[in-house]
């Protein structure tokens, strides 16, 4: 059965200069997303994937990733718009990387894919009216 997680992985200094997503890839049959990521040679490494594929190999990619020391946690936060606050102001459109908040036109209202959203936070502080909200 196909599967897709969000999850975030966190690599030791000495297996950030290793091919561990490549391997993923070609090793366990996955498909990934990189949706964030902070990794730089000899430091800690932070990365946040969508990750698709069969159960099984799900199952295995994540027990290869523990053994090269990859800490995996879901992903356990979110974005959330607050229909009822927003003003339709469109602040947060203009900061959106990944175009999950769009202008409607002609109504120019704020609309909101949660799909598209890869929970960067940038939208958050910047609306004035606290609509687009950071849960946990």
């Amino acid at each position: 059965m196909k599967v897709a997680h969000r999850i975030v992985l966190h690599f030791p200094p000495a297996a950030t200069d290793q091919p561990i997503i490549y391997r993923l890839s070609k090793d366990y049959d996955l498909v990934f997303n990189i949706l964030k990521a902070s990794v730089s040679p000899q430091e800690e490494g932070l990365m946040v994937l969508d990750l698709s594929g069969e159960e099984a190999d799900y199952q295995r990619g994540a027990e290869y990733l523990r053994k090269h020391g990859v800490q995996l946690q879901p992903l356990v936060q979110d974005i959330r718009k607050n229909d009822d606050r927003c003003v339709d102001c469109g602040a947060c459109v203009g900061v959106c990387p990944t175009e999950a908040l769009t202008l409607e036109r002609p109504s120019m209202r704020v609309l909101f894919d949660p799909d598209q959203c890869v929970v960067c936070g940038e939208c958050v502080p910047c609306c004035p009216v606290e609509a687009m909200e950071l849960r946990f």
